[in-house]
């Protein structure tokens, strides 16, 4: 779900850059094909069938990764009972993957642009294969949580080299647009067939057939890519921002180990201690790292636009706090309610539905009322759904609620992801909208990565799990109503002074 809209916002962007201005490719219209535009000449109005091929391959791709972040999350609790991992752990089945997916991601995409998109994909596919055959074999926690990592990395090479090859193979235009509106359909529906193939999987073969089925994917897959797929890579060779990617992944791992083993053993324990001023450290020296970089990872300067920074705390929060929402209550859905993975699945598989239906709307509504607007309300309206459900309970009347709740907040989750988008490269000149939309998807990893290990961590500590449920939503609704009123006051300023 949430990978579907942030995507298509950020390709365009990443397009232009390496293939030059669209002017000076329409003026030569015979020039013969190069690497990083394999379809040459005027853009077409079909797809022919090799390109439909190349689409189906790189959707497909894509699609997998969208599935991987989700048809886990209804499978965690008999994935827990299986390997012999407490409440507080389980969330380290995502968060293993979120952390090196978000790290690596835009550092992926640079080696991409270096030594080649096509190279970087296939070698995802294949350790995210091998991964996830190593996650459907796992004999223990730790087993399992390496094959979530490198499934992480796997993906975090999958994704912006995907997406850069569907941008270069398929010229400006409505043929670009029409595979960019089917790429994100596909991804917006990967969430949804996650949760609720999950679901089915878990009830009918058991957890681990969720992780065989990344497997079986990775294998219809692989084999195709090499055949259709171009090689592309850009003609200026990008400086490594090794420093910068190194610092804030260690930040993030160390940090994120601490809350998590603190959510389990408490703050006591030396090596939690060690491990959260570690990470402190290493995200002080990442800013001080990004503020002398010739070509940053995320550009600090960037930041001082007011409509970059106040439209990234709202896509901060919305990422962070939807993820949470998900977790925490597939927790109480099936440990408190007592349902099955297939029934939970299914409250899921009607929010991701709306999801979809909203990420269309949300687009018509940016454009009546425009995309600073539309932001704001949607945060309100995720967090006010949130806070509705502080009213569940233990009678079965709480699961039509928890359904209700959770699908309004999703759609206001998807009116965020294509607004503050929009917003965050919005008055950004073409020469630093790579710059933008790189912060826009850093945003999207963080939020990923911060949000389940925070509030899992209040959700499975409070003594009675429903009571914990409750205390965590109600942080996670007062965060994001925060952030709506923060983003408004902070554009809203910013329009006065422009």
């Amino acid at each position: 779900m949430t990978e579907a809209r942030i995507v298509e916002t950020v390709l365009e962007p990443a397009a232009t850059t390496p293939a030059g201005p669209p002017p000076a490719s329409a003026a030569r219209p015979s020039a013969p094909p190069t690497a990083s535009a394999p379809v040459p000449g005027p853009a077409p109005d079909r797809l022919g069938a090799r390109a439909a091929l190349v689409l189906f391959v790189l959707c497909a791709a894509q699609f997998m990764v969208a599935l991987d972040f989700s048809v886990l999350n209804v499978a965690l609790p008999a994935l827990g009972r299986d390997l012999g991992m407490g409440e507080a752990g389980l969330q380290w089945g995502i968060t293993a993957f979120a952390l090196p997916s978000g790290g690596f991601l835009l550092l992926s995409g640079r080696l991409g642009d270096l030594y080649g998109r096509r190279r970087l994909f296939l070698t995802g596919l294949a350790l995210f294969g091998a991964a996830s055959l190593l996650a459907t074999l796992a004999w223990d926690p730790a087993s399992f949580l390496a094959g979530r990592a490198l499934q992480g990395l796997g993906a975090a090479a999958i994704v912006p080299t995907g997406m850069s090859l569907l941008t270069t193979t398929f010229p400006e235009g409505p043929l670009r647009d029409r595979a960019l509106g089917i790429s994100g359909t596909l991804l917006s529906l990967g969430f949804t067939v996650g949760m609720v193939a999950g679901g089915v999987l878990t009830d009918t073969l058991g957890w681990r057939s969720t992780m065989g089925l990344l497997t079986l994917f990775s294998v219809l897959v692989l084999p195709l890519a090499p055949v259709l797929l171009t090689e592309s890579r850009t003609p200026e060779r990008p400086r490594l921002d090794v420093p910068g990617a190194v610092t804030v992944t260690g930040g993030l791992l160390a940090v994120i180990y601490a809350l998590s083993t603190a959510a389990d053993q408490g703050f006591g324990r030396a090596d939690v201690l060690v491990a959260l001023l570690a990470g402190l450290a290493l995200l002080a020296l990442f800013v001080r790292v990004e503020s002398r970089a010739d070509q940053p990872l995320v550009s600090l300067p960037m930041l001082r636009r007011p409509t970059v920074a106040w439209s990234n705390l709202g896509g901060l929060a919305t990422f962070s706090m939807m993820s949470t929402v998900v977790f925490v209550l597939t927790l109480y859905l099936q440990e408190v309610l007592g349902l099955s993975p297939f029934r939970t699945g299914l409250v899921f598989g009607v929010q991701g539905l709306l999801s979809v239906v909203a990420g269309v709307g949300a687009g018509r509504l940016v454009s009546r009322f425009g995309s600073r607007s539309v932001l704001v309300g949607s945060l309100l309206v995720q967090g006010l759904s949130v806070l509705s459900l502080l009213a569940l309970g233990t009678g079965s009347g709480s699961v039509w609620l928890a359904t209700a709740g959770v699908s309004v907040a999703s759609v206001g989750h998807l009116g965020v992801i294509v607004s503050y988008g929009l917003t965050a490269t919005s008055g950004v000149p073409d020469e630093e909208q790579g710059l933008a939309t790189g912060l826009v998807t850093s945003t999207q990893q963080v939020g990923l990565t911060v949000g389940i290990p925070l509030l899992g961590a209040i959700a499975t500590t409070a003594g009675d799990l429903a009571h914990g449920v409750r205390l965590a939503l109600l942080v996670d609704a007062l965060v994001v109503v925060g952030a709506a009123v923060l983003v408004g006051l902070g554009l809203r300023g910013s329009r006065k002074a422009a």
